[in-house]
């Protein structure tokens, strides 16, 4: 049995107490965990015996390669997925809360002797914890994010646009054998670094400034996510400053979380750190997020998230200072979590960077 079929296996396991005969799936990431391959226009359809993935012509070859553990049923103008799912026995069909469109809910409502349950969080749940095989797709990805830093820390200069250093990032990441972004780069300077999630412009980057990169990539479908924040000629001392408090909380969380502690654990390493540095109120963020073949999944670091985080999970650890109208800081790393603490799947420099 390979590794999508053991993971179908686990997901059956959940049926019974979730009260579904079946279960409909059509989220891109949960189609792509089952099978291996881009999720794009693709459904799966998981009994306790069967496992069908629904597509068209265009998938064809694709679909019929994973015939070891999933059967092909192919829709075309004369027969949908309508059609699938009326003939199917199975009465309880759960489907996926946060991401069926409407239109085919409403659709699903139409068909007789059926009964559609919105469910969240099956897949997910088994997406938490990665194998080894996520483990070294994520390695690879980080250290395309890693290298990408440690070109850009001799191309970054004084004079050249956001822009420009943003598309550099993306083009050095795909020189590197990246198949596509995790995210919109991030490449922000001066008074911007203080939006966490400011957009790149034609803002010319200029002397004594900090510049913040926030940015990942894609490698088989596996994300990376990294935030470096460097100085651009000489920082003032309460830059440099407010950059040491933020990379005294990112290293004490670094050292201290492990598996067995919750989110909300984890989170407070490093808000702890930047609340009594008198800070608090300018970290407004969580602390950090699962990252998989999303680059936002479970499990969570933050002030609410009880939940256990389990070992081989990979979570991001990115906590920040954001001053409006002055500066920001961010840094963050991506880790395995494991129960002796974390592996550190990014290797670029974290003390202060003066170009």
């Amino acid at each position: 049995m390979n590794r999508y079929a053991q993971r179908i296996e686990k997901l059956r396991a959940s049926f019974a107490e979730n009260g579904i005969d079946a279960l409909f799936l059509n989220s891109n990431a949960n189609v792509s965990y089952f099978t291996g391959k881009k999720g794009n226009d693709c459904s799966l359809y998981i009994t306790p015996e069967e496992a069908w993935i629904i597509t068209d012509f265009r998938y064809e070859e694709m679909a019929q390669s994973m015939s070891g553990w999933l059967s092909f049923y192919e829709t075309a103008a004369g027969h949908g997925l309508m059609d699938f799912i009326k003939g199917r026995e199975e009465r309880t069909v759960g489907i996926e809360l946060n991401y069926l469109p409407l239109s085919q809910y409403l659709e699903f409502q139409k068909l007789e002797g059926k009964s559609f349950k919105p469910v969240s969080g099956l897949v997910e749940a088994l997406r938490d914890v990665k194998d080894e095989q996520e483990l070294e797709l994520l390695r690879k990805a980080s250290q395309i994010g890693s290298d990408t830093f440690k070109y850009i820390c001799g191309f970054l200069k004084p004079g050249m646009t956001e822009l420009e250093l943003a598309a550099e990032i993306e083009y050095q990441m795909k020189k590197r054998g990246a198949e596509g972004l995790s995210f919109d780069t991030i490449a922000i300077s001066g008074a911007k670094t203080s939006m966490p999630h400011g957009t790149p412009d034609n803002k010319i980057i200029r002397s004594g400034e900090f510049v913040t990169m926030d940015y990942g990539c894609i490698c088989e479908g596996y994300c990376s996510d990294m935030t470096r924040t460097v100085a651009v000629g000489k920082p003032t001392q309460d830059m440099i400053d407010v950059y040491n408090i933020v990379l005294r909380a990112q290293l004490n969380a670094c050292e201290k979380i492990h598996a067995g502690l919750t989110g909300r654990e984890c989170d407070a390493l490093a808000r702890d750190v930047i609340a009594e540095a008198g800070y608090g109120d300018r970290f407004g963020h969580s602390l950090g997020h699962g990252v998989g073949l999303f680059i936002h999944e479970g499990p969570r670091f933050n002030q609410k998230y009880d939940g256990i985080i389990p070992e081989n999970a990979v979570v991001s650890i990115e906590p920040g200072i954001y001053l409006p109208g002055r500066f920001g800081v961010r840094i963050e790393d991506l880790a395995i979590i494991k129960d002796f603490g974390i592996i550190n799947l990014v290797d670029a420099e974290k003390n202060l960077i003066i170009l």
